[in-house]
């Protein structure tokens, strides 16, 4: 049985009103305060919505990278959710982490939400359900998990002072849904909550943190505050229980004070500190309290791999895929991330894995006996991106890698390392980045090709690029928005021509001049340091590549999105693919009928080519394995597993709520209920694909429905020649309705797997709230319902009518 607050009150008494309040802010930026005297441990906390970093951000202690929350909302599979949580669990364990600050489960209300990688889907449902089994698998394991951004953060822009506003209603049956299922069946041990303002009062001043989050969800764990997010001695009168990052927060010794002054009650410190006592015990940070002993077995990387192709979605297929490998004698494999993938969106969830394979490395081991070609097509890339290890040399040691310093004011060194990449980001760990005046990376470079290069950095900053002792470029780097976290982690870039000759070593050297900025990112830098890519001739890119897949069997094309694109601290401009893409996709398509292409985006984007090509699979951020899941999918190895969590437009000026941007502070949802499918199809206009949509390589029928207030039942059976994975989907309908529901709205599913020719009879349990409407309460309205049944949705091919009465 878990440990609840109640059980500590002994150790509380304890504790003295300055130990209490300091237990309330962390002791650094991923720690909290430790209290040996009562046998309690500091607790470290790390992000970890796709992969868990630990408390360091470095290439020499690398993490797994999982699949992207998108990747993993579009299996529809809450044995895999479940799954993903205990692999998060394990790496937890591994790197002494004991709280996963995730899922990220806000909605994905506009497709311009530039996070939206990194949250699960555009429906509270489908949101509240995954998110329930991912909470449960991390939890299986003696490691909190942290469901976040409570709530309403559903953008990027001015996310730290926007206030939404937002009716009761929509709150509650849309946002609040979300989070529901997690803390009522899963019973998380922590919430996150988030910086922007709901109706007027920010998230950790809000009286949403007590209800319906503790008074009528049960909750007993610890609300944590986003990072720097606490901002006042307020939000301790608030069910706000910790305050991140520290030492230094907006609690301290002025809580002390406000207690001692009867501005806070001291009760309400003692709560806090209750649930804090309680989540170590569970965690197994508190003396006489143990993690589970037995931790299973699991090829996480296997894993990895798996599930990306679960969340692999085939949105078109002219009986292209899956292909013959023993009848491919070329293929062409074209498009900038389709060597340069994108495993992961930017921003806090940013993994370092030990090793990617790429779509090309995917295609090319899977077919040794294939003559493989590469064409870059279209530059997706904005600003500089590090150097391949391969051609980088540390001055100091000759190994592979670089030197980095830390200077004083008087020049003196403050700290020193050697490091394996140039892409560096300092949150947390030893280096003394608050105390330092210049930073200062140095490495040999050694190009492989000859030619004009753009060596640069990215930062923020004054920074000088030295190349062979010869000062080349002094410049400062600004960054554009207020948004200290998009400076830190999506820097603008500086850079300079270069010329370079193949196998001839580059000294390099940047010096950057730190800033200095207040609060919890004060002791915080990253810095990349490589080159821009060259935009200079881009007919002449997709000419290369036309050819190229001229002269092959198949061609592939891999478009996407890059870190300018869809990262955190900005949410994005467009969903037009970057760069030339579209033009590429058309072209190829046009030299070979055979063309099918892969989006490595997070989230949607426009395809005005998508009736141009033989088939188009959406893979999403498909983590460190998608290369190798890629070429499963495409091969026939597996089946795209994926089903869309998210509608996608044919038009941005289709998207019927689309506006991330607040005015005057605030951003109004005045849509109500109606987001995302539910917009659509009040809108009464086309998506290119709708919300559910995806294709597999079997065939299937639904058969023999029946229906109850809490289940439905449906015989389903595998009409093709080969196993398969289907999504069964039931919605539910009100035509009559006396208040404003939306056309058609999910109420369940469930996915099931049948061999060829196979039949089963499936029950899918129907959501709690399915036939309920918030009115100060959840109510339901009596009468008849229609329930609909199919694979999206748009196709339903079943109903029945079910009579709901009064409770």
């Amino acid at each position: 049985m878990s440990p609840t607050p109640a059980d500590f009150t002994d150790l509380l008494g304890r504790l003295t009103l300055e130990q209490k309040v300091q237990l309330l802010t962390g002791q650094d930026f991923w720690s909290t305060h430790p209290l040996p005297g009562i046998g309690l441990r500091s607790m470290v906390l790390s992000d970890g919505p796709s992969g868990v970093r630990g408390p360091v951000w470095d290439e020499r202690d690398p993490s797994l990278n999982l699949p992207s929350a998108t990747a993993l909302s579009s299996s529809w599979d809450l044995a895999i959710a479940h799954r993903y949580g205990v692999v998060s669990a394990l790496e937890a364990r591994r790197k002494g982490v004991d709280v996963v600050l995730g899922p990220t489960i806000n909605l994905h209300r506009s497709p311009l939400g530039g996070r939206h990688f990194e949250a699960f889907s555009e429906d509270p449902v489908l949101t509240a359900g995954l998110a329930a089994a991912y909470v449960a698998g991390v939890q299986e394991l003696g490691v909190g998990a942290t469901p976040k951004h409570y709530v309403a953060n559903d953008f990027e822009t001015d996310r730290f002072t926007a206030d939404v506003v937002v009716s009761q209603r929509a709150l509650h049956e849309v946002y609040l849904l979300a989070f529901e299922q997690a803390v009522t069946e899963a019973e998380a041990w922590l919430v996150m909550s988030a910086y922007n303002s709901i109706n007027g009062a920010t998230a950790s001043e809000n009286e949403l943190l007590e209800t319906p989050l503790n008074s009528e969800w049960g909750f007993d764990g610890v609300v944590v505050s986003d990072w720097t997010a606490v901002r006042s001695v307020e939000s301790a009168k608030h069910s706000q229980d910790l305050a991140m990052p520290g030492p230094i927060g907006a609690w301290g010794d002025a809580l002390v004070e406000a207690v001692r002054s009867g501005e806070v009650e001291e009760k309400a410190i003692d709560r806090k500190v209750l649930r804090l006592l309680a989540l170590a015990a569970r965690v197994g940070a508190l003396e006489g309290f143990e993690k589970p002993a037995a931790v299973p077995e699991v090829d996480t990387v296997a894993f990895a791999r798996s599930a990306a192709a679960e969340g692999s979605v085939l949105l078109l297929n002219s009986d292209e895929l899956p292909w013959n490998a023993s009848t491919l004698r070329r293929i062409a494999v074209i498009g900038h991330n389709a060597r340069d993938a994108r495993t992961q969106g930017g921003g806090s969830a940013t993994v370092i894995p030990a090793s990617v394979v790429s779509p090309l490395d995917g295609l090319r081991a899977a077919l040794p006996d294939t003559e493989v070609t590469y064409s870059i097509g279209a530059v997706v890339q904005e600003g500089v991106a590090e150097l391949p290890l391969s051609t980088m040399t540390n001055p100091e040691t000759g190994e592979p890698g670089a030197r980095t310093r830390f200077l004083a004011e008087d020049g003196s060194e403050l700290f020193a390392e050697d490091r394996f990449s140039s892409a560096l980001v300092y949150l947390g760990g030893n280096a003394p980045v608050g105390d330092t005046s210049v930073f200062e990376f140095r490495t040999t470079y050694t190009p492989g090709e000859s030619g004009a290069v753009l060596l640069g950095f990215a930062s923020v900053g004054r920074g000088r690029i030295y190349a062979d002792g010869k000062l080349l470029r002094e410049d400062t780097a600004v960054p554009v928005g207020a948004d200290l976290g998009a400076a830190l982690l999506s820097p603008p870039s500086i850079s300079t021509p270069l010329d370079v000759i193949a196998g001839r070593p580059v000294d390099v050297r940047v010096e950057l001049e730190l800033q200095r900025s207040e609060g919890g990112l004060g002791n915080a830098l990253s810095i990349t340091v490589g080159v821009e890519p060259d935009r200079s001739d881009p007919q002449a890119l997709i000419d290369e590549a036309v050819a190229a897949a001229r002269a092959a069997d198949v061609a592939v094309v891999v478009v996407g999105t890059n870190s300018k694109v869809e990262s955190e601290g900005h949410d994005r401009t467009t969903l037009a693919l970057p760069g030339h893409q579209d033009e590429l996709v058309r072209a190829v398509a046009a030299a070979n009928p055979r063309t099918v292409v892969v989006v490595n985006a997070g989230s949607p984007v426009l395809m005005p080519w998508r009736d141009e090509v033989a088939a188009l699979l959406v893979t999403y951020f498909g983590g460190q394995e998608y290369g190798n899941a890629l070429a499963d999918v495409l091969l026939g190895v597996v089946e795209p597993g994926g089903r869309l969590p998210t509608t996608w437009p044919r038009e941005e000026s289709d998207v019927p709520v689309i506006d991330v941007t607040p005015r005057d502070g605030t951003v109004r949802y005045d849509e109500g209920v109606h987001i995302g499918y539910r917009a659509w199809l009040r809108a009464g206009t086309e998506p290119a694909f709708a919300f559910g949509h995806g294709l597999g390589y079997t065939t299937w029928s639904l058969s023999n429905l029946r229906a109850s207030a809490t289940s439905v039942t449906v015989t389903v059976h595998n009409t093709g020649r080969r196993s398969g994975k289907h999504v069964i989907q039931v919605y539910a309908e009100r035509p009559e309705s006396t208040v404003d529901r939306p056309i058609r709205w999910l109420a369940g599913f469930a996915v099931v797997r049948l061999e060829a020719g196979e039949t089963s009879e499936i029950t899918v349990p129907l959501h709690a709230h399915t036939f309920e409407y918030w009115d100060n309460t959840w109510t339901t309205e009596p009468g008849t319902f229609t329930l609909r049944v199919g694979s999206s949705v748009s196709d339903l091919p079943l109903s029945t009518e079910l009579q709901v009465r009064a409770l």
